[in-house]
């Protein structure tokens, strides 16, 4: 069983960022891949970002390539999101999510554990 916490969600002018962080707790954090998902009101929950077990590998959605970066420090249990430059559609619930080996990387329910999630809202 994993545990995962979001937290730094908030308020946002367009343009501006935030930092997500994901703390982990329960099994082996280092053995798990790690993603974000999003949902925004009335719509499907959709990926974001996602990161290999030891950090090398990154994915992301082409709607936030070069704004938000995903990272992770196995050493806190923790995997975090930068977002960037961000725009009003960027407004969304933010969910981590977690998986030891996502048969689909950018489908949601390739991940067996996920957050509470977290909510992120950019002002006009």
């Amino acid at each position: 069983q994993v545990h995962l916490v979001e937290s730094g969600g908030g308020l946002v002018q367009t343009g501006g960022s935030l930092r997500l962080s994901c703390a982990a707790s329960g099994r082996t954090f280092s053995g798990y891949t790690m993603g974000w998902f999003r949902q925004a009101p009335g719509k499907d929950r959709e990926f974001v970002a996602a990161v290999s077990v030891c950090g090398s590998t990154t994915y992301y959605a082409d709607s936030v390539k070069g704004r938000f970066t995903i990272s992770r420090d196995n050493a806190k249990n923790t995997v975090y999101l930068q977002m960037n430059s961000l725009k009003p559609e960027s407004t969304a619930d933010y969910y981590c999510e977690a998986d030891i080996n996502p048969y689909y990387i950018y489908g949601e329910y390739s991940y067996s554990y996920w957050g509470q999630g977290i909510q992120i809202t950019v002002t006009t």
